[in-house]
C-alpha cells in the first residue's frame, strides 16, 4: 500500500515547483522585453548604432541561448526524476538507468563545458579586439573627457572649445575619447557606442566612439562615485560633419558681448561674486577650474548632468538653491537681491 501522506505531500511539492517556474518564466519574460526596448533616453544595451555595440550584443544573445539551454536541461532532469519516482517516494531502478547517466553527462558536463569554450572564443577574439582601446591611426580625431563630482568636462585638444556633459562627434568618424578623473573613480559608458571604460585618476584610459547614425546617445556614470553617482550622465551627439564643424567653431570662440544692459550687468554679477572663483568664462577674468566651463552655458539642452533641463525657470532653481536641486555638488548658493538674481539669469542666458 502507499502512503497517501507521502503522494499528498508529493504532489503539494509539484505544485508549488510549477507555479515557481512559471513564476520565474514570466518574470524573466518582462525583464527581457523591458531590455529590448530602446529607451526614450537613449540609452539601451540591446540597441547598437556601432560595429562594438553590436558585438557585444550578439555576445549576449549567445550568453542567453547558453544559459537557456544548461538550464532547460536541468529542468528536464529534474521532471524525469520526479516521473520516474515510485509510489513509496523512493527512485526508479531499470533498465533505462544507463539513459538518465548520459543526460547528467550530457547537460552536467559536455553541453555547459562547449558554451563556457565557445563563449570563451568568440569573446575573447571577436568583442575583446573590437572593443579594445583604439590603435594609433585608427582614429581621425580626439576628445578629451574628465571626469568630476559630479559632471563631465569635455575638451577637444588642439581648439578651444570646452563644454560639459554634452559630447559631440561627427557622424561615421571613429573618435579616440582620453579618459580620467579629476578626483575619484568613474567609469565611461555609452552602451549604445561601446562598452564601459574606468576612469582613474592619474592613469588615463582611451576607447573608441563611432556612431552609424545621427542622433543623440545617452551615457553614464557606471561606477559608485559618491552621492550624486546616479545624476552624473552625459549625452553623446552625432552630428553631420557639417553641423559639428560649425559647432566646434563656436564652442571655440570666446564669449560675445552681452546683448543687453541686463546682461552687461549680469557679467559683473557674475564676475564679483564666488561664480567667477569656481567657474570659467572665456573672454572674462573668470578662470575658476572647480566647475563647469560656462563660455556657451545656453547651449546645452540640458544642466546639472542631465538632471535638469536648461530653461529660465530650472536654470532659476538651479542658481538659487542648487543643493535642493543636486545635494551634495560643491556649488554654494548666493545672496542675491532680487535685481541681481534676474540680472545674473539674463547673462547666463546670453552664452551662447
Amino acid at each position: 500500500m502507499g502512503n497517501p501522506g507521502r503522494e499528498l505531500r508529493g504532489q503539494r511539492v509539484a505544485a508549488a515547483a510549477r507555479r515557481a517556474l512559471l513564476l520565474a518564466g514570466v518574470g524573466c519574460t518582462l525583464l527581457l522585453l523591458a531590455g529590448c526596448g530602446q529607451s526614450e533616453g537613449g540609452q539601451s544595451t540591446l540597441h547598437g548604432e556601432s560595429d562594438q555595440t553590436r558585438k557585444i550584443i550578439h555576445l549576449w544573445w549567445g550568453m542567453l541561448a547558453a544559459a537557456a539551454v544548461v538550464f532547460g536541461g536541468a529542468l528536464l532532469l529534474l521532471a524525469i526524476a520526479y516521473r520516474r519516482r515510485t509510489r513509496e517516494g523512493l527512485p526508479a531502478i531499470g533498465q533505462d538507468e544507463d539513459v538518465s547517466t548520459g543526460l547528467v553527462v550530457a547537460f552536467g558536463v559536455v553541453i555547459p563545458v562547449v558554451c563556457l569554450v565557445t563563449l570563451f572564443f568568440i569573446s575573447d577574439i571577436g568583442v575583446v579586439n573590437a572593443t579594445s582601446a583604439p590603435k594609433p591611426g585608427q582614429t581621425r580625431m580626439n576628445v578629451s573627457v574628465v571626469g568630476h563630482q559630479w559632471f563631465w568636462e569635455v575638451r577637444y585638444p588642439g581648439t578651444t572649445a570646452v563644454t560639459a556633459n554634452e559630447i559631440h562627434i561627427p557622424v561615421k568618424t571613429p573618435v579616440n575619447v582620453r579618459l580620467t578623473s579629476a578626483d575619484v573613480i568613474h567609469s565611461f559608458w555609452v552602451p549604445e557606442l561601446n562598452k564601459k571604460v574606468d576612469m582613474l585618476p592619474g592613469h588615463p584610459n582611451n576607447v573608441l566612439l563611432y556612431a552609424d547614425t545621427v542622433g543623440a546617445y545617452r551615457g553614464q556614470c557606471a561606477e559608485f562615485c559618491g552621492l550624486q553617482h546616479a545624476n552624473m550622465a552625459m549625452t553623446v551627439y552625432a552630428d553631420p560633419p557639417a553641423k559639428f564643424k560649425a559647432w566646434l567653431a563656436n564652442m571655440s570662440r570666446p564669449l560675445a558681448p552681452p546683448a543687453s544692459p541686463q546682461a552687461k550687468a549680469g557679467e559683473q554679477v557674475f564676475l564679483t561674486q564666488q561664480c567667477a572663483s569656481c567657474h570659467t568664462i572665456r573672454g572674462t577674468a573668470a578662470r575658476g577650474r572647480i566647475g563647469p566651463d560656462l563660455t556657451h552655458l545656453a547651449t546645452r539642452r540640458t544642466l546639472a548632468a542631465l538632471t535638469i533641463p536648461n530653461d529660465r525657470v530650472h536654470l532659476a532653481d538651479w542658481v538659487a538653491n542648487p543643493q535642493r536641486v543636486k545635494p551634495g555638488n560643491k556649488m554654494p548658493g548666493l545672496n542675491l537681491t532680487g535685481t541681481q538674481f534676474q540680472q545674473l539669469l539674463a547673462f547666463l542666458q546670453g552664452l551662447k
